[in-house]
């Protein structure tokens, strides 16, 4: 199989509408049904919404956890309110990767977690890429999209989506099983 891949000279915000678009382009060429997004404030989430408004597709929308909303910024009302009324679907919830109790316990005590170093892998490719596979994993675990199907994660680099993977997702408790499909952008 031959599948085109977009790189971005730089991250950032910057690349959330093209990352839509082709989002929007593979997830009809694989009949994908569900679209997770990574979201601050519900601004992305609601762009996905608007450039997949006449597609069959479900989008989950992931904030940050609670315990970061004063560093990183939270959920606006009105963009989340907006974004519901297009069907979307928010998740606020334990960041699987990082920001999870045995981050904590690292920050406590030193060294570095199992999920840090799995979560810093990941890195090595872009930020996007492991927030991507994190979101799905969260969405997995919180019962909003189903394990067997593929699905497209979208995540980026601070705000904005740069990234887009299509996933085929796990659970927590079985994370390994979840496998990186394809990348069909990221920034180089």
């Amino acid at each position: 199989m031959k599948q085109q891949i977009t790189y971005f000279p730089e991250p950032g915000k910057a690349n959330t509408d093209e990352v839509l678009k082709l989002a929007a382009q593979r997830a009809k060429e694989l009949g994908i049904k569900h679209i997770v997004v990574a979201t601050t404030t519900g601004e992305t989430a609601l762009k996905a919404a608007e450039t997949m408004k006449d597609q069959d597709v479900k989008i989950i929308g992931v904030t940050l956890h609670a315990g970061i909303w004063e560093k990183y910024g939270s959920p606006h009302p009105d963009k989340v309110k907006r974004a519901e009324e297009m069907g979307v679907k928010f998740l606020t919830g334990t960041h699987v990767l990082m920001g999870n109790l045995s981050t904590s316990i690292m920050n406590k005590f030193g060294g570095i977690s199992w999920s840090d170093l799995i979560a810093h892998a990941y890195y090595t490719f872009s930020q996007g890429t492991k927030v991507a596979v994190e979101i799905v994993v969260m969405a997995a675990d919180a019962a909003l999209l189903p394990v067997e199907k593929e699905v497209i994660a979208l995540a980026g680099s601070d705000t904005g989506a740069d990234t887009a993977l299509v996933v085929q997702p796990a659970y927590s408790t079985d994370f390994f099983s979840l496998k990186v499909r394809e990348i069909i952008a990221k920034p180089r």
